[in-house]
């Protein structure tokens, strides 16, 4: 953590000791006995927000970018016969792409580069963890988990998180600040022109997308695809699944069901259940609220 949240650390300490120690022991705490520990977490994080106070009004945050997908190619005529000149044949017509079904995965071993959350609200930095770790830019630790997760002021924005945590924005910060730049807002209006551009994206950087699932209330970080042709020269391929790393994991919500482990693959009825349009209950987010909100890579791997 940098100086500057240390002495905050210790007046958290001070405050949060006087709040909660004649209610809750050390011991209940750490066992998270009746869902003491969950209630501790959000103490800290209240109390730390009355401290330090909203991020500064002028700071700004990678927008969010409306993606409209092309219209489908329409064939071009040849030219009859007819309409040449005398002695003028027409050009050979190249021989066209197959239509062939792909898998691609850019992840060989999921379970090495995956880092389950530490705290139930820190998906979000461990879905950037993740990404470090897949692209060798970061280790799959706790302590390294928390180190961004400490970072969080840094990048916040009410734009990007009325609550003042965790958006998207902040996790392409987070992904700049540590080696990985180039990371891109976007929302959709369709599910399947989401999976598909992260899907092109994917294949041309070797880099994972990083899907806001369950409404944005979620990461997943998608590692690969199947579809039934290479959307990056078919238009209107399809989707039919992709292959996640779910921070959940092995957790199971209440609301959600049981999370699966690294590198399962989502088909469509899983991501038709999972992926769904932003709609966060903190407040309206114009250029997001109904859309399909994806992360993507726009520059090569490092390295």
């Amino acid at each position: 953590m940098s100086s500057r949240r240390r002495p905050l650390n210790w007046l958290l300490i001070v405050i949060i000791v006087v709040f909660t120690g004649a209610t809750l022991g050390v011991g209940a705490i750490y066992a998270n006995a009746f869902g003491a520990g969950d209630r501790f977490e959000r103490l800290v994080a209240k109390v730390e927000r009355f401290i330090i106070g909203p991020p500064p009004a002028d700071r700004s945050a990678p927008p969010t970018v409306e993606i409209t997908p092309p219209p489908s190619p329409s064939p071009t005529p040849r030219p009859s016969l007819a309409s040449l000149a005398p002695g003028v044949t027409p050009a050979p017509t190249p021989t066209p792409i197959p239509r062939v079904a792909v898998d691609v995965k850019i992840v060989d071993n999921p379970k090495a580069v995956f880092a389950h959350e530490v705290r139930k609200d820190w998906c979000a930095p461990a879905g950037v963890q993740m990404v470090l770790a897949t692209l060798g830019l970061g280790d799959t630790s706790d302590d390294f988990q928390r180190k961004i997760a400490g970072r969080i002021h840094e990048w916040e924005t009410y734009a990007d998180s009325h609550n003042y945590e965790w958006g998207p924005a902040a996790m392409s910060l987070a992904l700049e600040a540590y080696g990985a730049p180039g990371y891109e807002v976007r929302a959709y209006k369709g599910r399947g022109d989401a999976l598909r551009d992260s899907a092109v994206a994917i294949q041309k950087t070797g880099s994972p997308a990083i899907l806001l699932a369950w409404k944005g209330a979620h990461t997943w970080v998608m590692t690969g695809y199947r579809a039934d042709a290479d959307p990056a020269v078919f238009s209107d391929a399809k989707i039919s699944g992709t292959y996640i790393l779910d921070p959940w994991y092995p957790w199971v919500s209440s609301i959600w069901g049981p999370s699966d482990p690294p590198g399962a693959f989502q088909d469509a009825a899983n991501m038709k259940a999972n992926f769904l349009p932003w709609k966060r209950p903190e407040g309206k987010y114009a250029d997001r609220d109904g859309k399909y909100i994806v992360l993507v890579p726009t520059l090569p791997a490092p390295g």
